[in-house]
């Protein structure tokens, strides 16, 4: 999916979000647990329920990971009937020398046919460079994550500012707005303004609103530029709005709640050209 068509989409659908299918086996609701494959079909009736409420679907490998081959077969079913129309994320935080990414890339890209994946940036540019070789993907790089331990490395001092700050301008070299973008957590709202100033045409992958606390209106208002900029990820606030056999009814109205706030918010962008 191009920038134009993801930005063309944002403003079709009036949302910018992005659901979290980060699908537990331990909770999706008992009724589905004697299906063939109860996470597809929990996947299947969630995407059903949520498509004309958002832009995109990220799918964190790890939950599918965890339950071996049936994992991996889920995750190919549910990407493959995600709408063409939506983008498509592999939330895989990959990153290797180059050789291994680019054995990632050719999974993610070719075999499972994903748009985006998250790539963990700490190798260097020879890690990022082949996801950022397909024509059409897109490179999600980790700039400032929304858990506790971003302290750790991220906020520590480098040069003249913080480390992820020399992350978010070195890798922007790299790739471009129309390949690459950044991992930004909606708890470190405080720092959106300065990471705007320091990558002012990048979309943002922004997770951690709802079940983790973020503010949508705080993000929308310091972050979204004149193209959108953002895509905002909700998993856990959509997906578990229910464990009942009504639990795609309930992420719907989830769904459409924060739909209806980001049209809002979208309002005061004017369309560019």
């Amino acid at each position: 999916m191009t920038r134009h068509q993801l930005i063309s989409r944002i403003r079709t659908t009036g949302s910018y979000l992005c659901v979290g299918l980060d699908s537990d086996l331990s909770r999706i609701p008992q009724h589905l647990k004697d299906a063939k494959d109860p996470i597809f079909e929990f996947n299947r009736q969630i995407i059903d329920a949520t498509k004309d409420h958002c832009v995109a679907y990220k799918i964190n490998t790890a939950f599918y990971e965890a339950e071996g081959v049936k994992g991996w077969e889920s995750m190919e079913r549910t990407v493959n009937y995600i709408p063409q129309t939506h983008f498509r994320i592999a939330d895989a935080k990959r990153g290797d020398i180059g050789n291994t990414s680019t054995q990632y890339a050719r999974a993610f890209f070719e075999t499972l046919n994903f748009d985006a994946i998250t790539v963990a940036p700490y190798m260097g540019e020879d890690s990022v460079r082949p996801f950022l070789e397909y024509k059409d993907k897109w490179t999600i790089l980790l700039g400032l994550t929304s858990n506790a331990g971003a302290k750790d490395f991220e906020l520590q001092p480098a040069a003249n500012g913080l480390l992820y700050e020399k992350v978010l301008t070195t890798a922007a070299k790299w790739g471009s707005p129309d390949n690459l973008m950044y991992v930004i957590g909606a708890t470190q709202a405080d720092a959106f303004t300065r990471i705007r100033e320091l990558t002012p045409a990048h979309f943002y992958l922004v997770p951690g609103v709802g079940a983790q606390g973020g503010s949508l209106e705080a993000i929308s208002q310091k972050a979204m530029n004149a193209d959108i900029g953002l895509l905002v990820n909700a998993s856990r606030a959509v997906i578990y709005a229910s464990n009942k056999e009504d639990f795609a009814e309930k992420a719907r109205k989830v769904a459409a709640e924060y739909q209806a706030e980001m049209s809002g918010y979208l309002a005061t962008v004017p369309a560019t050209r």
